[in-house]
């Protein structure tokens, strides 16, 4: 039976591999950090098959007793401080865990478990707000402008450093967004599908968003886990875009989720009134060919079958707490 750690198993991409191994027949250690063993709601349908170890990131001693002590198969770090709010108020923390932790973990499989392959979880945040090449593939110039992005992009040039320099076998996904009902509700997509269920049912009467004309390359999070599994199967260790090569604006997000639930989103959402980030020079969109011919992965579930999924799951939960 194969092995593997997740760390970061209780956000959404951590919750949907743990699915995609399960189904695969392997065992499944997650971790998560210290104060956060009770945020396990992603898991609640496979808690029982999925063994749960608390691990502290900003911790050598005790990520290579885990790690040593279990000597995976395969590992996946998909833990981070992703939301740009919290990593503007609190930079230091964002790089300790986004950056230094990803030293660690690597450090931790080269002195207790060489053998081990590695998935680094890293974002197209790193290209920057005005990325050189559009779209963007694993060639195009690195230029972060936040903490967050910074932090990734050191994680991202370690993993290359401890592949060339330690052989260890170690990729990094360089991650559109990508979105699911288990995403949580501080990032627009659920902002604006739990929004429009809200209204739907009563519950509020209009939704403030910030830019609408914002564009993203949105996916679904299922089909991104898909193309981490991929990576470590192959028989060279290497780097891959996973993006889906379109974009939709968040007027498109709000005018399909409202139409959703038979809503004109222009009767409800309140444009110009929350900070959404700053509107980009340069368009964000990622070229996921080199996963499509060396992996065979795409992204099967287009955005608006994506956008429906999370409105009925916004529904149904919302109207399970009434």
């Amino acid at each position: 039976m194969s092995s593997a750690i997740i760390i970061g198993v209780d956000g959404q991409d951590g919750s949907y591999l743990t699915e995609l191994l399960l189904e695969k027949g392997y065992h499944v250690v997650g971790t998560v950090q210290p104060g956060e063993s009770d945020s396990l709601e992603n898991l609640a349908s496979i808690s029982e098959r999925v063994e749960i170890v608390v691990t502290d990131l900003l911790d050598q001693k005790n990520l290579s007793e885990v790690i040593g002590g279990y000597r995976p198969d395969e590992t996946y770090n998909l833990a981070s401080q992703s939301h740009l709010l919290t990593s503007l108020e609190n930079p230091a923390r964002t790089g300790e865990i986004s950056g230094l932790g990803v030293t660690r973990i690597l450090e931790a499989i080269r002195t207790t478990s060489p053998k081990t392959r590695f998935f680094q979880a890293s974002s197209s945040e790193m290209f920057g707000r005005q990325p050189r090449d559009v779209p963007q593939d694993e060639n195009t110039p690195f230029e972060p402008w936040n903490a967050y992005a910074a932090a990734k992009l050191y994680a991202h040039w370690v993993v290359a450093s401890y592949r060339r320099n330690h052989g260890i076998f170690a990729c990094a996904g360089i991650l559109y967004n990508h979105e699911s009902p288990r995403r949580r509700p501080e990032f627009v997509t659920r902002k604006v599908t739990r929004g429009a269920a809200m209204i739907k049912l009563g519950l509020a009467r209009d939704l403030p968003l910030g830019n609408l004309d914002a564009r993203r390359d949105w996916g679904f999070a299922g089909d991104f886990v898909r193309g981490m599994w991929q990576m470590l199967q192959q028989e060279t260790p290497a780097d891959f875009v996973l993006a889906t090569g379109k974009t939709h604006t968040v007027r498109d997000l709000c005018e399909e989720a409202f139409s959703c639930l038979g809503l004109d989103y222009r009767d409800y959402v309140v444009p110009g009134t929350t900070d959404f980030r700053r509107e980009e020079e340069t368009l964000l969109v990622g070229n996921p060919g080199k996963a499509q011919r060396l992996l065979g992965w795409e992204p099967f579930v287009p955005f608006q079958e994506l956008i429906r999924v999370m409105v009925d799951a916004d529904l149904a939960s919302l109207r399970n707490t009434r």
